[in-house]
């Protein structure tokens, strides 16, 4: 399946990467030589998408200063401007729906590295979504979910952490309303109808989220 639009979430006050954060997104700040967006950016335009959707709050005009329309990448960049607070994961890619399209489209959480091959994705035609799962991290333990031959659980055991990687189909967003929500409860919904599904990555992942991390990929 040919993925042609994507969404990159970029609009989290990043707290506890503060005080580097209080001038700097946390997309912005570098990993081994490069902004951690960029990363992305590089890949999605290997990968052949054609138009990414990148969502704003904290210092987003940075953000928008630095990456332009995308054409230095052979990408169409456009940005969801969701003004002084951030509308939560769930809140921000239904704002951005009208951009992505009807077809699955991939989302990725701008403060992640990774070296997954975003190609490796693919989507079953009855789920409402496809979940990358990773090992968990020392700082998230319990892990997110529990996987059954593809099929994401709420319960069970072992239990594997989101990577912040994703295809998502709009279907999953109906119902929803304008404004701030989480995504958990819309992935819950899914589970319950048995339309959630998930792979495992065992590969270089790192949620950078703390000042420590953030050195640890350096």
């Amino acid at each position: 399946m040919k993925i042609e639009r994507a969404m990159v979430l970029a609009a989290g006050r990043g707290e506890r990467l503060r005080p580097l954060t209080d001038r700097t997104p946390k997309p912005l700040l570098c990993v081994r030589g490069k902004p951690l967006i960029v990363h992305h950016l590089e890949k999605l335009s290997r990968l052949g998408v054609k138009q990414v959707v990148i969502n704003l709050a904290w210092l987003g005009e940075r953000i928008a200063a630095a990456l332009g329309d995308g054409a230095q990448w052979s990408l169409r960049i456009r940005y969801s401007d969701e003004g002084g607070e951030a509308l939560e994961t769930g809140g921000g890619i239904f704002q951005a729906l009208p951009w992505l399209g009807p077809a699955p489209f991939l989302v990725v959480n701008a403060d992640v590295f990774t070296e997954l091959d975003y190609s490796a994705l693919q989507i079953a035609p009855e789920a409402l979504a496809q979940l990358v799962l990773v090992s968990n991290p020392s700082h998230h333990p319990h892990g997110d979910f529990a996987l059954d031959d593809g099929l994401v659980l709420e319960q069970g055991s072992p239990r594997w952490t989101y990577a912040g990687i994703g295809l998502y189909r709009p279907e999953l967003f109906e119902g929803c309303s304008p404004g701030k929500f989480p995504l958990l409860p819309l992935l819950k919904r899914a589970i319950a109808a048995r339309r959630l599904r998930g792979q495992l990555y065992g590969g270089l992942w790192s949620d950078v989220g703390t000042v420590e991390r953030l050195a640890a990929l350096q």
